[in-house]
C-alpha cells in the first residue's frame, strides 16, 4: 500500500456520509429560535444541565459581543422538520439567553427562570457595564446585540450518526463542567435516544432514590445517579469485559446497547422489572444506607455513600432475587440482618475500604463474598 490507496479511499468513503454547512445567524434569530414552540434551536434537558458558567462569565461574554470581538463557531445537528439540536456553545447560547430573560436553569445556584435578567458584573474591558441589565442599554447597543452573529456549522440531517456521535465526544470532551455520564448521555443521543431516555428515567425510580439518598445534590448535577444506573447494567450484563478502565467500560456497553447498528439484545421490560425488584428489596431492609460503610465503632452502619457497596451489593442480589418476596416481612428481615452482618465483617471492610480497588479481581472477590453470605442467608 506504498501510495496510500485504500487509505484515501477509506477517508472519500466517510466523507460521503458527511454533510455540513455552514451560516451566520444573528443571536436575535438564535433567541427567536430558541423560544419558538415549539422550539427550532433545542437544547435538550440533559445538555442544558450542563450550563455552568458563572455570572462573571456570562457577563464578559456579552461584552464581547457588545464590542463585537470575534466569537468561536457553535455547533447544530439538523433534526426532524429542519430543527437544530445544540451540540456544542451551550455556555455562550445560554449567557446570550439570560441577558435577554429567556434562560431557564433551575440547577444553577441561584436558579434562573424565564423573565430573570442578568445583570451584568466583571466586566473588565467597559467597567461602566457592570450594573446594568439589557433594557438598561441605549437603544443603540440594544440593536448592535441583536444583530451581533455567529457562524453556525450545522451537520445536516443526512449524515451518518456515528459521524455526529463522535463529533459530539470530540467537541465536548474536557468541556465546562461536564461529567462522563452527561457526556455519554448526550452523546450516545446522536446514536439512539431509547436507551439514555432509559438510564435517566431508571434514576428518577423513587425506590433508588430512596437507596442513593446518600449522594451529595452536586454529585447528582453531575449525573452520578444515573451513571450508578448504567453501572448496574453493565455490570449484571457484561462484567465479565470489565478490564481496567471503569468509564471506558460503561461508555462502551452504553454503546452498544445504544448503536442501532449493533445486534445487542437488551429486554427493556425485564431489564426495567429486575432493577425495580433489586431496589425495592434493598429499600425494605436498609434503605437509605443500602450503601452505607461500618462506622469507627465497628458496630454499626455510618452514613455515607460506597460505591464499592453498591457494586457488591447490587450485584450479589442477581444470585437470590429471585428467591426474594419483597412483602414477605420475615425473609426481608433475614436478608437485612445479612447485609449488615457482612457490612460490619473485617474481611469485607478491607475488600471495600481504601483506594485501588477497583481492579477486575477485587471486584469479583466482593461480589463472590456477599453473593456467598446472601445464598447461605436465602435458602
Amino acid at each position: 500500500m506504498a501510495d496510500g490507496t485504500e487509505l484515501v479511499d477509506e477517508i472519500s468513503g466517510t466523507l460521503k456520509r458527511v454533510s455540513t454547512t455552514a451560516l451566520d445567524i444573528s443571536f436575535n434569530e438564535l433567541l427567536d429560535m430558541a423560544a419558538a414552540e415549539p422550539p427550532e434551536l433545542d437544547i435538550t434537558p440533559d445538555y442544558q444541565r450542563l450550563f455552568r458558567w458563572s455570572e462573571g462569565q456570562r457577563s464578559r461574554f456579552i461584552e464581547s459581543l457588545i464590542l463585537e470581538m470575534p466569537v468561536p463557531p457553535i455547533f447544530v445537528i439538523e433534526v426532524e422538520d429542519g430543527r437544530y439540536q445544540l451540540i456544542d456553545g451551550l455556555q455562550r447560547i445560554s449567557s446570550y439567553l439570560h441577558f435577554r430573560g429567556q434562560l431557564k436553569a433551575e440547577h444553577l445556584d441561584p436558579p434562573v427562570a424565564k423573565g430573570d435578567f442578568l445583570t451584568l458584573t466583571d466586566c473588565d474591558i467597559v467597567k461602566s457595564l457592570n450594573g446594568k441589565k439589557f433594557s438598561d442599554l441605549p437603544a443603540s447597543l440594544q440593536i448592535r446585540l441583536k444583530r451581533a452573529f455567529i457562524r453556525v456549522e450545522v451537520v445536516r440531517k443526512g449524515t451518518d450518526s456515528h459521524f455526529k456521535y463522535h463529533m459530539f465526544k470530540r467537541l465536548n470532551t474536557g468541556g465546562e463542567g461536564l461529567s462522563e455520564q452527561q457526556l455519554r448521555n448526550c452523546a450516545i443521543r446522536m446514536l439512539s435516544s431509547q436507551f439514555p431516555d432509559f438510564i435517566v428515567n431508571m434514576s428518577k425510580v423513587e425506590v433508588f432514590q430512596t437507596c442513593t439518598e446518600a449522594l451529595t445534590q452536586a454529585r447528582v448535577l453531575s449525573a452520578v445517579d444515573q451513571e450508578l444506573v448504567l453501572r448496574f447494567f453493565a455490570l449484571k450484563n457484561r462484567r465479565a469485559s470489565f478490564k481496567h478502565d471503569v468509564s471506558e467500560f460503561l461508555t462502551e456497553y452504553m454503546e452498544d446497547v445504544a448503536d442501532p447498528e449493533n445486534d445487542l439484545s437488551f429486554d427493556y421490560v425485564a431489564e426495567e422489572a429486575n432493577f425495580r425488584k433489586t431496589f425495592l428489596v434493598l429499600q425494605r431492609t436498609l434503605a437509605e444506607k443500602s450503601f452505607a460503610f461500618r462506622n469507627k465503632a465497628g458496630n454499626d452502619l455510618a452514613a455515607g455513600f460506597s460505591i464499592y457497596h453498591y457494586e457488591a451489593v447490587t450485584m450479589a442480589l442477581q444470585a437470590v432475587i429471585e428467591k426474594l418476596d419483597p412483602d414477605n416481612q420475615a425473609q426481608m428481615q433475614t436478608l437485612r440482618d445479612a447485609l449488615i452482618a457482612i457490612k460490619l465483617d473485617n474481611t469485607f471492610v478491607q475488600k471495600t475500604t481504601g483506594g485501588g480497588k477497583n481492579s477486575p479481581g477485587l471486584l469479583n472477590e466482593r461480589i463472590t463474598l456477599v453473593e456467598a453470605r446472601l445464598t447461605n442467608a436465602i435458602p
